[in-house]
């Protein structure tokens, strides 16, 4: 399903847990010392998925959720659609304890997940329309046709969603987990298999909702997306957060560069006199010198190309990018 279905008739619209609470003093989402422990079981240990986690994701946000495979992402966000149960610890939705108030907290979020899960004898028109009445979405307040259009499917409204592609079936997934208008929205890798434009179609939608007051959660293996789209990142590794800054200070991280060198005439080989440079020779027969501006000017760097007889056409800077921070942070504690 795109978002755990509640399963009561009616749920409130999500308000602060606390009576006279302003939209300041909660977070869109809480989790304290957060641990699942999955049970040994087929003859395999005991695993801790989640090693007792902080995190608080502002409301408002677009956050970026990162980290390897296995890493813990799919486990924590099953815990807050009400799909796993934790082992211990503390998570709250829009100001309301997941244990305490659990069909408020159901209310305030949709979550689409990875798996392509799909009823192929649905339309999705009606697929929406069943989603909505879960959710107790009075039908004079429901937005098929709007979500479905923006989705671009509305040409497919009436088509049954065993006939959709892969792309399609993704983007009902979307569809499915905004029809209670929630006010967290999880995306878990939501442009796997998505192409270009209709990749800057649904990242246009998301950012409108943003724009509106929706807080964002995003996991993507497309690390340039969430270089560009978040305004803070966490990276998960072995269930443990390795790293939750702004994008920016998280980018500093590295004040390593890369500088691009275009020779004149492509190279085929190395010139031995760069190898204290660390330099790599790139498939198109450019130069990339790895260099902390701090330590090496550019300009001794061309020197020393100049003088192992490296005639340069072009030259380009490059910063160091999400990629790189994440290699780093994840590498290490393999």
């Amino acid at each position: 399903m795109a978002s755990h279905v509640a399963h009561d008739a009616e749920i409130e619209t999500p308000v602060p847990a606390e009576p006279g609470a302003s939209a300041a003093q909660f977070n869109a989402i809480e989790a304290r010392g957060l641990r699942k422990v999955y049970r040994a079981s087929g003859g395999q240990p005991a695993k801790e998925a989640l090693k007792g986690i902080d995190l608080a994701i502002p409301r408002g946000s677009i956050f970026g959720l990162l980290g390897p495979n296995g890493a813990g992402k799919s486990t924590f966000i099953n815990i807050l659609a009400g799909l796993v149960m934790k082992t211990s610890g503390n998570v709250s939705l829009w100001g309301f304890d997941i244990d305490v108030n659990p069909r408020q907290a159901r209310a305030a979020i949709g979550v689409v997940p990875q798996e392509l899960h799909i009823d192929p004898f649905f339309t999705p028109a009606e697929a929406l329309e069943l989603q909505a009445g879960l959710y107790g979405v009075p039908r004079p307040e429901r937005r098929t046709m709007e979500i479905l259009g923006a989705m671009g499917l509305a040409d497919k409204a009436d088509a049954y969603a065993r006939t959709l592609s892969g792309g399609m079936r993704r983007r009902l997934l979307v569809a499915k987990a905004m029809v209670h208008n929630p006010p967290i929205l999880v995306l878990d890798e939501p442009t796997a298999g998505v192409d270009i434009e209709l990749r800057k179609q649904l990242w246009d939608y998301v950012l409108e909702l943003h724009a509106k007051g929706t807080t964002i959660v995003l996991t993507t293996h497309y690390l340039e997306e969430a270089q560009s789209l978040c305004d803070e990142i966490a990276i998960i590794n072995h269930g443990e957060v390795v790293a939750c800054e702004p994008t920016g200070q998280l980018l500093s991280r590295i004040e390593e560069k890369r500088l691009i060198i275009v020779p004149d005439t492509p190279l085929s080989a190395l010139p031995p006199q760069l190898a204290a440079l660390k330099a790599e020779l790139r498939e198109d027969g450019r130069l990339a010198v790895r260099y902390n501006p701090a330590e090496m000017k550019a300009g001794d760097i061309l020197a020393q190309i100049g003088n192992a007889g490296v005639r340069v056409a072009d030259v380009s800077t490059e910063e160091a990018d999400l990629e790189d921070v994440f290699l780093q942070l994840t590498s290490s504690r393999r």
